[in-house]
């Protein structure tokens, strides 16, 4: 059945591009090629190739490539990017012509760059929304803890995005939770994308050549998740020469160095970067540790004008140990091999063979075993960008994920151990997506962009599955009005490769603009989103214990339909941005977990699982300074995030008695001002400043004795707040010879943050004084002011 509907879903596919390659104009020719930086000969993405006299234009894709067709004549053509100068040709098209181009950077207006989407006036004209762009330059001035430039910790200063709080992992966007993004690095999954249990993140800011997180309006080519999309892409390496750079600060140091394999046709690129803040325990006899290290691979290479060979990874480790009786390591690992293939002028492919694995481990000597699980893919994918004409641009492709998940493995340590080696069922699943997408201007004033991604789940044997009475493995007493977990009735196995469940569902994605004037824009977007993996775990941010099981008989994939609706404005010649955009979320089969849940080890998760629901709706504002020597953005986010498991017949009561509930995510206010001020050649300034509401918390708001024993009793789940969170840093960049283009070039980063030394809240517990007996709530704080110096060199 499911390779009839991919045999269908194809042969559709293939005829709507035949149909449109039969309406193509033989008075009009093919302008394509290649966009590339002069000194590195790396790709670009996103340079607008424009027309001026015709008003039309494109952008290259990720890989540098455009195709523009236009009728036969003399044209003036405009080569334009942000941090770049601009490239005036006249070229004669009368016939399909080849013509790359190489830009060369401007330092000083790259010293201004901060929120880019590409080319303000694009963010106008097309439809696209809910897209926030960061360049590495303006990470890179970030004021950051630790002194550590962090590309997660950067995105939480965009609307609409923040995190579980101060030392914490992942991210969460309009309300949902670290689990529903997809994050891509050079398109392999990363599933944990923190060291250190959240103080910093996996990505090495020197290794990224591009960053862009979709909100909404996410493109057809993504799917797997129902928040977000954060798309990473590494630097390809230098093909004209070799560099190296470099930084060393308090607590990290970090390297990369890139070349030409052969110049011009190929190149490698090798980076990495580690901790040592262990190292100074150790000088004070303390056998305690905490330290990661990690490692970004790429070499690409050239066969030919239309063929090219990349072949990127990544691979990190975090270590953590006690006293040598406990330790924990946990990292990503990611290898993709991809080839660029240009059929034609005007039909661009790329085929990638992608593997990911994520693992997590534990070494207990004191309890006689250890304890390893994780989760690997191999995905296959082949996605085309067909260049119909100026006004139709078709993005079509498929993809294969087959998922390998570990719940865990336990073995013993040691001789003496009296540990028993165990398994836990492995579950493996099969995803599949193919989908078609057009981008098409209507009108000189209306675009749009729409398209369809049918994506198809199998649950896959081998394995033993358990059976319930009424196919319900959690039970209800009415009596005490609790949830329990219900007894197995009979279990029923399947081979392996067997299918035990499967789904398949249809996810719609449209965006349309409208031009008010060429300043000035509305745009609407509405996506539907489906995540068939999902993350056991009972805390509020990621944590390396967590779980990825897929879904089954009993947990159902997240669905989530979202609308937003936006107004863009560019003010003073584009100095000024001005972005509003309004949305609202639902997602379907949110998973929530009964009171007094066990998830560790747990072998029948089913057991303590219900699916609800959650909702998301609030307002953004992003207000941008795009140039001049002191630049920057203020974003602000009024929303909520809620949740609710009402009970599955009238005489269950559900979750909180099935009202709806703040989620965990739920922040009211989200306020971040972000500033850069470049006050000489030698001197730039940057701040960062963030005021958010209080992460929801349940608090005990009585007690009761029992057998002598104090037991505390809660309200509403989530109904109170840990205290509002804010805080303010600076860092002053110096660059002792701002001239110097060749040799060895350096800076120096000083940086304080929480300047004010702000004791946030990371979590409030409560106890019983000793000396009075009264209660007490006591906070946890994690950070209070931490100045830092680093020094970065290249050459």
């Amino acid at each position: 059945m499911i390779l009839k509907k991919i045999i269908y879903a194809s042969l559709l596919l293939l005829s709507s591009f035949s149909i449109f390659s039969q309406n193509t104009d033989k008075q009009k020719h093919t302008l394509s090629g290649t966009i590339t930086d002069s000194k590195s000969n790396e790709t670009l993405i996103a340079v607008n190739v424009l027309i001026p006299e015709l008003q039309v234009g494109v952008m290259t894709n990720e890989y540098g490539f455009y195709s523009i067709t236009l009728p036969e004549g003399k044209y003036k053509i405009q080569i334009t990017s942000v941090g770049y100068g601009t490239i005036e040709q006249t070229i004669d098209l009368n016939k399909n012509t080849k013509k790359n181009f190489e830009l060369t950077a401007n330092e000083n207006v790259l010293k201004e760059v901060v929120v880019t989407s590409a080319k303000t006036e694009a963010n106008i004209r097309k439809p696209e929304m809910s897209v926030n762009k960061l360049s590495i330059s303006a990470i890179k001035k970030m004021p950051v803890v630790m002194g550590e430039v962090d590309v997660i910790k950067s995105i939480l200063f965009l609307p609409g995005v923040t995190n579980a709080g101060e030392g914490q992992s992942g991210f969460n966007v309009r309300g949902g939770g670290a689990d529903q993004n997809l994050i891509l690095l050079d398109e392999a999954m990363i599933f944990n994308s923190s060291h250190v249990f959240g103080f910093f993140s996996v990505f090495n800011p020197d290794a990224i050549k591009d960053l862009k997180l979709y909100k909404g309006g996410i493109p057809s080519k993504y799917g797997g998740r129902v928040s977000s999309v954060l798309d990473i892409y590494q630097k390809d390496g230098n093909s004209n020469e070799f560099h190296m750079n470099g930084g060393v600060g308090l607590i990290t140091s970090r390297i990369l160095a890139e070349g030409p394999i052969v110049k011009d046709k190929g190149s490698f690129l090798i980076g990495g970067r580690a901790s040592y803040a262990h190292l100074f325990l150790k000088l004070a006899n303390n056998d305690n540790s905490a330290y990661f290290y990690d490692l970004n691979t790429k070499l690409n290479y050239k066969l030919n004008d239309n063929n090219n060979l990349y072949l990127s990874g990544y691979f990190g480790r975090d270590i953590f140990s006690l006293n040598e009786t406990f330790a924990n390591t946990y990292g990503n690992a990611t290898l993709n091999l991809r080839w660029n293939h240009l059929y034609n002028s005007k039909l661009f492919s790329n085929l990638s063979a992608i593997f990911s694995d994520y693992y997590y481990g534990l070494t207990l000597d004191f309890l006689g075993f250890n304890w390893d699980s994780g989760i690997r893919n191999f995905n296959l994918k082949y996605d085309f960008k067909y260049y119909l004409s100026n006004n139709i641009k078709l993005n079509f492709g498929v993809n294969s994920t087959y998922y390998d998940f570990n719940p865990g493995t336990i073995k013993p340590s040691g001789t003496n151990s009296g540990v028993n080696f165990k398994q836990l069922e492995k579950k493996y699943a099969l995803e599949n997506g193919i989908y078609l997408e057009a981008e098409q201007v209507l009108t000189d004033k209306l675009a749009v962009n729409y398209g369809v991604r049918y994506s198809f789940f199998n649950r896959l044997g081998n394995s033993t599955v358990n059976l319930y009475t009424n196919n319900q493995p959690v039970a209800y007493d009415a009596d005490l009005k609790i949830y329990e977990k219900a007894k197995p009735i009979g279990t029923t196995s399947y081979k392996k490769n067997e299918t035990i469940s499967n789904f398949d569902n249809l996810e719609p994605r449209i965006s349309v603009a409208y031009e008010l004037n060429k300043d000035q824009s509305v745009k609407a977007s509405y996506n539907r989103m489906v995540q068939y993996l999902q993350l056991i775990s009972n805390t509020n941010s990621p944590t390396p214990l967590d779980v990825w099981t897929p879904s089954d008989n009993y947990i159902k994939p997240q669905i989530a339909d979202q609308v937003a609706l936006g107004y863009f404005k560019n003010f003073k010649e584009n100095v000024y941005t001005l972005e509003l955009e309004s949305f609202y979320k639902k997602i379907k089969n949110r998973m929530d977990y009964i009171d007094g849940a066990d998830i560790v080890a747990n072998e029948a998760i089913e057991q303590v699982i219900l699916n609800g629901e959650m909702r998301s709706f609030g307002l953004e504002m992003l207000l941008r300074k795009n140039s001049g020597k002191f630049n920057g953005w203020i974003s602000y986010t009024l929303s909520k995030s809620q949740q609710r498991t009402p009970g599955r017949t009238p005489e269950e009561i559900g979750i909180n008695n099935g009202e709806w509930y703040r989620s965990a995510y739920d922040k009211l206010h989200n306020l971040a001002v972000t500033a850069n001020y470049t006050m000489s050649d030698k001197w730039n300034f940057g701040g960062n400043f963030t005021f958010q509401s209080g992460q929801p918390v349940t608090y005990p708001n009585g007690q009761y004795i029992y057998q002598g024993i104090t037991i505390p009793s809660y309200g509403e789940r989530n109904g109170n707040s840990l205290p509002i969170y804010h805080h303010l840093d600076v860092s002053a960049t110096y660059t002792p010879k701002p001239f110097k283009k060749k040799g060895w070039q350096s800076e120096w980063v000083f940086s304080i943050y929480n300047l004010y030394n702000r004791k946030n809240a990371a979590s409030i517990s409560f106890r019983e004084n000793e000396e009075t007996g009264t209660n007490e709530a006591v906070r946890l704080s994690i950070f209070g002011v931490i100045p830092s110096v680093s020094y970065n060199f290249k050459f």
